[in-house]
Formats: structure tokens, sequence, C-alpha cells
């Protein structure tokens, strides 16, 4: 499974998020950063929204509730599971 996080430089709420998903333990999944100053797409798309997080799944993607900035990493990782198919987990 493959989360993608919409960021950009700078931004606190997402340094705070990109923290806690790489302290998440028991999920499968590989974390890509977008910066979205580096496509105008993506920028034009997320400039007000950042962090934004998607999950790719069968080369699809899925915008995912935004968290809140004052969610656990706990938290976060409950939120997540609803998300992943079961066989994911560890």
């Amino acid at each position: 499974m493959e989360l993608i996080l919409y960021s950009k430089p700078g931004c606190h709420l997402c340094e705070g998020l990109l923290e806690k998903l790489e302290m998440i333990e028991g999920l499968n999944f590989k974390l890509e950063v977008r910066d979205i100053t580096s496509r105008e797409d993506w920028f034009q798309s997320y400039q007000y929204e950042v962090p934004v997080l998607c999950i790719n799944h069968c080369s699809q993607e899925k915008l995912l509730p935004r968290p809140s900035p004052r969610a656990s990493v706990a938290q976060l990782q409950r939120m997540l599971r609803k998300y992943f198919p079961v066989s994911e987990s560890k």
C-alpha cells in the first residue's frame, strides 16, 4: 500500500503529519512525499489544503480525510487502518 503526502516547504502542519506517519507501526505502507511547489497542477489543487493525504491502491489515488493536527500517532494509525485491506496490516 502506498500513502501520498502532498506538502510544501516550511509547512509546520505538513512536517508534523510526516513525523507522525514515520512513527506508525503495524501498518505496511510506503510513504511518498510530494512537494506541491514542484508541479503547477499539484500547486493549483492543494495550495490552500496542505497537508493532503491520499492512498494509492491499484493505481487509483483516493483522498483521505484530513487528520487533526492534534491527533496522536495512535489515533492516526486507527484512522489509516480503516483504509488498508486486512492483508496489508502486520
